[in-house]
């Protein structure tokens, strides 16, 4: 990495890390940003990260100050006040706007920022709203308020051309493609106009064009002379719309690396969130808005501090006259702008320019690199979206790079197999759509009907169905921020040369198994199947909670008796697991069949609780949601919820399952049936009934995490529990269980449903009784057990249930270790 280094700083030394500034990326970085040891943090374009320098400075100015509320005359409201004064000129400075010209008006965000300017810009049915396809959800909300006062709303994809010559005499360098106009109907209009809510036809309208400065999606940066073209009425597509243009910026993204400078492009509007410039705060932003737009908004609600004087039972209301108080609602958020001057002197002191090229080279030097990578086929591993699209060679590109990636048969990688397999390395990045619709279906090639589809088969924002019918649903995005390294950009490039791009194929050695085409074992006709045998059986009575082992034990219609038909839930409804409460893992059970009663202990609690596991001594009957399955289930008592509680240290309710909405499937064997009978009993399972792996798989899985710790390092090693298996089995070949279809312990037969995808809970593992987090072994199996986005270990089974059908009873069957396995893989 050192030469590598070496040759990036040849090439962009002057750029990188801050050479004028008083201290270098690598001191900042290892000064205010220590938190970040061992971290890739890629999502500044979601959120930038605040430095401790700067949060010390607020700290301390908030413990040695007094700040009131401005909307009196004592002295800490007249601290407050100066200090609002102070803030706004800073703001207004960062966009080069002059004071003159521009107000700096305090939002909750940059979306409350154009909900302010959508609610009271003076919409009329000759108005039209006229906003690019590449734009935030938050600005395409704004046609909400233009279609319902009549107005028209029009979407326009612009791209700029090489000659301008070319773009048919209208003196512009950009080419517009203009989609079909919105009109609301009729009807509603109609209703509007009864309710008094219809601005009049009038011959001086306002129309409202709206591009955001950075695209948030692909990182393309506007060309800002679109305000000047659109304004002096010379754009294409506006020019035939009757009335007065004004624009509005979406700087959110943009002002992070370069702020729109409105002495130069004196846009009408401008919209920011300070915690993407410098971290901290949020929930704080501002509307840099034009003094002359400003008087010709419409605002209607007034609220403390926007009025000089109204009458509580009469129509009396008399606004103030500053811009910033009629439009500010309420007392603004004074205390966090007060941490502001202390984010801008981070940005003052190494200058917003040098920021901005030191995220440009690292993002151009990581686009380059990712482009280059290619698989044994020669076919490119990344697809980026947004550059390789434009037709002007020096198109600037902000510091994002939005791109999916492509196996070597063409097959694309899920998003979210990406972004699982970065957390495990370490690597905070952003996925989906980035709620920019319009970009996400224009880079990505989906039509109207593709997202009407994608919808329809259950597609929403910030799910997992990342391929719907072999196209990606939304892409990855990974950004840079002022205090992004060149050790960030290469820790990332090496995620991605590892974990995707293609490797020789094999079975025994550490390379990834290509597991849709290999065929690991078929031939279990020919082996002595008698020599796999039931190793060991555990009931994990409490979904979440440790399990107990058993020489022997009865089956049910569900599957092992008793097995994950308890849970417990949290005091908003939310299911308990260990990935989000740990400590569930400190809580033993053990059922005692004969006595008829489950026991639990907790190092939390000195008492242990016995609960009869018999039907009529539960309580209250309720009805709950485990991950889209409906449960009727029983409560307990007070005690024992507060026994559990006590335990997990959070409030928390204990339920077990007395009946469900089953789901049912399709076995083939000698008749066709359902695997579960319609009157059966599901527990609290995720997917299949039970979970087998094998001993011999643990095994090989251990040697590569023995082979892979090398050069020092502390030896990972992985029980089979860590898996919580229902079964173990010795005796097969590694992996072997992949293949098999049916198998019988005894008399009691099961259906394979395939392996089981596995999750961070596997790395979770207890210490002298503290729950500890690692990458192990999830990173490793990553490595040689993905399929088509699922890290696969061991198999789930379901249990063909033992109905007696000429009888119509259940025939209870036990398994018992040391019993014979027998797999079919037919």
């Amino acid at each position: 990495m050192a030469q590598s280094k070496e040759e990036f700083l040849e090439q962009f030394g002057g750029d990188y890390g801050y050479p004028d500034a008083p201290r270098g990326i690598d001191e900042l970085r290892a000064a205010d940003f220590k938190r970040l040891e061992g971290m890739v943090y890629l999502d500044h374009a979601g959120a930038t990260l605040y430095s401790e320098a700067q949060m010390a400075d607020v700290t301390k100015d908030l413990m040695s100050n007094v700040y009131g509320n401005p909307h009196s005359q004592s002295d800490s409201s007249m601290a407050t006040s100066d200090l609002l004064t102070s803030a706004r000129h800073q703001v207004l400075k960062y966009f080069n706007a002059s004071p003159r010209d521009y107000k700096c008006i305090f939002t909750s965000g940059a979306t409350a920022a154009l909900k302010l300017v959508g609610e009271c810009f003076p919409w009329s049915r000759d108005s039209c709203y006229m906003y690019t396809i590449e734009n935030h959800n938050s600005v395409l909300g704004i046609r909400e308020y233009a279609l319902s006062k009549g107005a028209t709303a029009s979407a326009v994809d612009v791209e700029e051309v090489v000659d301008p010559s070319k773009n048919h005499g209208s003196g512009s360098l950009f080419k517009v493609s203009k989609h079909s106009n919105q009109r609301r109907g009729d009807d509603v209009l109609l209703h509007n106009y009864q309710n008094g809510r219809q601005t009049a036809i009038s011959g001086n309208n306002l129309n409202l064009f709206a591009f955001p400065s950075e695209c948030n999606f692909s990182g393309h940066k506007f060309n800002l002379s679109l305000v000047n073209l659109i304004k002096e009425g010379n754009f294409l597509g506006t020019s035939q719309q009757q009335g007065r243009w004004m624009v509005l910026i979406d700087a959110a993204k943009g002002c992070t690396t370069e702020p729109p400078n409105l002495t130069v492009y004196p846009a009408d509007f401008v919209v920011c969130s300070f915690y993407k410039i410098f971290g901290y705060p949020t929930g704080l932003g501002a509307l840099i808005v034009k003094n002359e737009a400003a008087s010709l908004l419409n605002k209607t609600y007034f609220s403390g501090g926007t009025v000089a004087a109204s009458i509580a039972d009469i129509d009396f209301v008399q606004k103030r006259n500053s811009i910033e108080q009629v439009l500010e609602d309420g007392t603004v958020s004074f205390l966090s702008i007060s941490s502001l001057r202390y984010g801008f002197k981070i940005i003052d002191t190494l200058t917003i320019s040098a920021i901005a090229r030191h995220t440009a080279s690292l993002a151009t030097y990581v686009r380059k690199k990712m482009m280059d990578l290619k698989h044994s086929n020669e076919k490119n591993v990344c697809i980026i979206y947004g550059q390789q699209a434009s037709k002007v060679n020096d198109l600037k590109m902000g510091p994002t790079i939005t791109f999916n990636l492509k196996r070597e048969d063409g097959t694309w990688f899920g998003y979210r197999e990406v972004e699982k397999l970065a957390s495990l390395s370490g690597i905070h990045l952003r996925t989906g759509c980035f709620c920019n619709p319009g970009a996400c279906a224009k880079y990505l090639g989906l039509s109207h009907s593709d997202l009407v589809s994608n919808f329809e088969a259950g597609h929403v924002c910030w799910d997992d169905n990342d391929i719907i019918n072999g196209k990606p649903t939304g892409a990855v995005r990974i950004s840079f921020g002022y205090m992004s390294t060149y050790e960030d950009a290469e820790e990332l490039l090496k995620f991605l040369q590892l974990s995707f791009v293609s490797k020789a194929v094999g079975l025994n050695n550490g390379y990834m198994v290509n597991m849709d085409t290999l065929n690991l074992v078929d031939d279990w006709s020919q082996q002595a199947i008698s020599d796999i045998r039931l190793k060991s059986i555990t009931i994990y009575p409490v979904k979440s909670c440790q399990g107990f082992s058993v020489q022997g034990w009865p089956l049910a219609t569900g599957g092992l008796k008793y097995d994950r038909e308890w849970l417990l839930q949290g005091s908003g409804g939310e299911i308990l697991t260990q990935k989000k409460v740990p400590e569930l893992s400190s809580i033993s059970t053990l059922i005692d069949l004969e006595l008829g009663k489950l026991f639990l202990e907790s190092p939390k609690r000195k008492d242990k609780l016995q609960i009869s596991i018999l039907e009529n001594l539960t309580h209250l009957s309720a009805e709950v949601e485990v991950y889209g399955q409906r449960y009727e289930v029983q409560t307990y008592s007070d005690k024992v919820n507060s026994w559990f509680s006590d335990a997990i240290g959070r409030p928390c309710t204990f339920m077990r399952c007395s009946s469900s909405k089953y789901r049912s499937c399709t076995i083939s064997g000698r008749r066709d049936r359902l695997c579960r009978d319609a009157r059966s009993k599901l527990s609290f399972v995720n997917e299949g009934q039970l979970l087998l792996v094998s001993e011999e798989s643990i095994s090989d899985l251990n040697r590569r995490l023995s082979s892979s710790n090398g050069n020092g390092k502390q030896q990972v090693f992985v029980d089979a529990m860590r898996f919580r298996p229902n079964i173990v089995v010795s005796g097969s070949t590694p992996y072997s269980e992949d293949n098999w279809k049916r198998l019988n312990i005894g008399d009691a037969y099961f259906t394979s449903m395939g392996g089981c995808n596995r999750c961070q809970m596997i790395n979770l593992y207890q210490s002298s009784g503290q729950v500890i987090k690692s990458k192990e072994p999830l990173a490793t199996l990553a490595s040689y057990r993905r399929q088509k986005g699922k890290i696969l270990f061991g198999v789930l089974l379901n249990y063909e249930d033992g109905m007696d059908e000429e009888y119509d009873t259940v025939v209870e069957k036990w398994i018992k270790v040391g019993q014979e396995v027998y797999p079919s893989t037919e």
